[in-house]
């Protein structure tokens, strides 16, 4: 891959955006461009006014302001790849932070294989988070690496389809190919293109040496959400999640997380665990019958209510 692009959509950055955009630039393969796909302007701004990236002209940051209203998780990434004429693009969040200067480096090496549509990394606690989402980061982000394919249905089942846009890279190639993002997503637009890339004979690579500092304390409610919108996107698209079901994986995260915690010698934080895992099923499974609820209660329990719009 001889040139890459960053693409980000951004809502409210905080400064750790500055941060990441300082981090992406001393990289050891040096970024193109960084692509900004910024939702409403004035939050940002409002976090650059005073630094150097206002007063200074950064040749290769493009920023595309859009409203609240025209955000789409998969659309507007679309978008943001049209402005991008590299051979390959990362997708990233406001909120992943690059652990080191060889990031994108390592998720290079990982798409010249010629049948890898897409790598994702790791992504490592943060300092803050909680215990119970510190073991999560490493369930689902272990230190080996793999390629999954179409032949890893079978034993992976609907984890052969998982991909990050926390921090993923793609061929662009492939990815035009293929026909991008879904171009209306609520959520899981990653997994779906990696789903796409999958039946069409295209691996998917986790790179456990290319990593992101990226971890939630979600309260409950934020959970409930959260769930609510993951249960809508696996509603929407039966193609793929109708024959490889997810349940079965988050009752084993639960029953691991229990463990971890019972041999932490944390029992007094069992009880937050389950609880929680409460609100993430609850939500989740009304999520998958959104059809049956009224509009007014979906507004309220989604967390992404421009996409009922």
């Amino acid at each position: 891959m001889e040139t890459v692009d960053v693409i980000i959509p951004v809502y409210k950055p905080d400064r750790g955006f500055l941060t990441m955009i300082e981090k992406l630039q001393a990289q050891t393969v040096p970024v193109n461009h960084i692509i900004v796909m910024n939702t409403e302007q004035k939050y940002l701004d409002r976090l650059l006014y005073g630094t150097t990236l206002e007063r200074e002209n950064h040749n290769n940051i493009t920023v595309r302001h859009l409203s609240k209203r025209e955000f789409d998780h998969g659309r507007t990434r679309n978008q943001g790849v049209k402005l991008s004429d590299a051979d390959a693009f990362l997708m990233m969040t406001q909120d992943a932070m690059p652990a080191d200067e060889y990031l994108v480096e390592r998720l290079l090496e990982s798409l010249r294989g010629e049948k890898v549509a897409a790598a994702y990394a790791r992504q490592l606690p943060d300092r803050e988070c909680s215990e119970a989402e510190r073991f999560t980061r490493g369930f689902n982000y272990p230190e080996e690496s793999r390629v999954k394919t179409k032949a890893d249905l079978p034993e992976m089942g609907i984890k052969t389809f998982f991909c990050s846009n926390v921090c993923a890279a793609y061929r662009r190639d492939v990815f035009d190919e293929l026909g991008g993002f879904v171009n209306r997503a609520i959520f899981n637009e990653d997994m779906l293109y990696a789903a796409k890339a999958v039946e069409a004979g295209y691996g998917i690579a986790y790179v456990a040496q290319a990593k992101v500092y990226h971890s939630h304390n979600y309260t409950y409610r934020q959970q409930f959400r959260r769930n609510f919108d993951l249960g809508v996107s696996q509603a929407d698209h039966p193609e793929v999640f109708a024959a490889y079901p997810s349940e079965s994986e988050g009752i084993r995260l639960v029953k691991s997380t229990v463990e971890h915690l019972k041999k932490k010698g944390m029992r007094s934080k069992i009880p937050d665990v389950i609880i929680q895992s409460g609100f993430k099923y609850t939500g989740y499974v009304m999520g998958k019958r959104y059809r049956r609820l009224p509009g007014r209660l979906i507004l309220k329990l989604s967390s992404n209510r421009e996409y009922w719009r």
